[in-house]
């Protein structure tokens, strides 16, 4: 595995404060190695997308980081924590070395603005020695490189179909070649034959570019096939992380098993789609010990009132899993 370019710490984020906060995402643990594609799963309100803009500092009210640390390693010097970082070194730090495609992003775009103005600001914003011609020209690059016509960037945003719009706004995303792309469900109103062309545009460019990916989304096909890695994620919390390959042949948690049995498989025999009975805990009243203990097939004794801890489990030390029947290397050794 290559070095780490991306390490969340212990990330805590609450709506609120007080005794009436509600605590969205708990003591998360996540490392983005440079130029890998990790991705993130989960049901809706599982805490995906409120990760991703506690780690950007992009949260809206009332959304605050209550403790952990965000560490990124730039190219060269040392690790710089984004959540101490000054309002001005933020805003340098956005789209240059870190940039977000947003949930909905196809509709993200100003409609009564060129496409050529949108890419020409975010680039004048960052780099403003720039000549007019040097930002139109890297305006028009970007284009090309998400597979855009160049005389399209005189269109409007309704003049685009849903899936050029999309690579718009990865193309905005990639305009000062930032290290890590964090997408968060950018293919969500696209249909399938869309997602596959925008999945495979995003692999040749990460292989050409060597960004690092950090995908959200809720639907594990799509990773599968996609991602170097995968953490699933539930309650606010992570319960198993793993390669792609492996976490597909042999979930260990019985929620990404849930999971992964919720859609069809795309090669081989048959399998029965079963999905996961109940429903996602309410964050303001999280059950005792495992959060996925009343939906659980599986459950043992321990699992309703003590939290398992995320690490390897003792048989298989290259993945990591929080859950009562596979406890962490550590808990075996007490």
């Amino acid at each position: 595995m290559s070095e780490p370019v991306l390490e969340i710490r212990r990330l805590s984020v609450d709506y609120g404060l007080g005794d009436s906060a509600v605590r969205a995402v708990r003591e998360v643990d996540l490392t983005l190695h440079r130029g890998e594609v990790l991705g993130l799963a989960g049901e809706s309100g599982s805490g995906k997308s409120t990760l991703a803009y506690g780690l950007t500092r992009l949260l809206p009210p009332p959304g605050v980081i209550s403790g952990g640390q965000v560490l990124y390693h730039p190219v060269d010097g040392p690790p710089v924590d984004v959540l101490t970082l000054s309002p001005a070194q933020l805003r340098a730090f956005r789209w240059a070395e870190t940039s977000i495609v947003f949930q909905g992003a196809m509709n993200s775009l100003n409609p009564v603005h060129k496409v050529s103005t949108q890419l020409v600001d975010v680039i004048r914003a960052h780099q403003p020695g720039l000549s007019r011609p040097a930002r139109l020209a890297r305006a028009r690059e970007l284009l090309r490189l998400v597979g855009i016509s160049a005389d399209r960037l005189d269109s409007y945003p309704h003049q685009l179909s849903g899936g050029m719009r999309q690579r718009v706004m990865i193309g905005m995303a990639l305009a000062l070649e930032p290290q890590v792309v964090i997408m968060d469900e950018p293919t969500t109103a696209l249909d399938v034959v869309m997602q596959r062309q925008i999945l495979g545009q995003l692999a040749e460019l990460r292989e050409r570019l060597g960004f690092a990916v950090l995908f959200i989304t809720h639907d594990l096909s799509l990773l599968v096939e996609f991602s170097d890695r995968i953490a699933i994620m539930y309650g606010g919390r992570v319960v198993e992380q793993a390669p792609a390959a492996q976490l597909y042949r042999a979930a260990l948690h019985p929620y990404t098993d849930g999971l992964l049995h919720s859609f069809p498989a795309l090669r081989g025999p048959r399998r029965e789609l079963t999905g996961i009975p109940g429903s996602p805990p309410d964050l303001r009243a999280m059950p005792d010990g495992c959060a996925f203990h009343p939906r659980c097939p599986k459950a043992l004794a321990p699992c309703d009132s003590r939290l398992p801890t995320l690490g390897p489990p003792a048989d298989d030390p290259g993945r990591a899993v929080a859950c009562w029947l596979h406890p962490a290397d550590e808990v075996v050794a007490r």
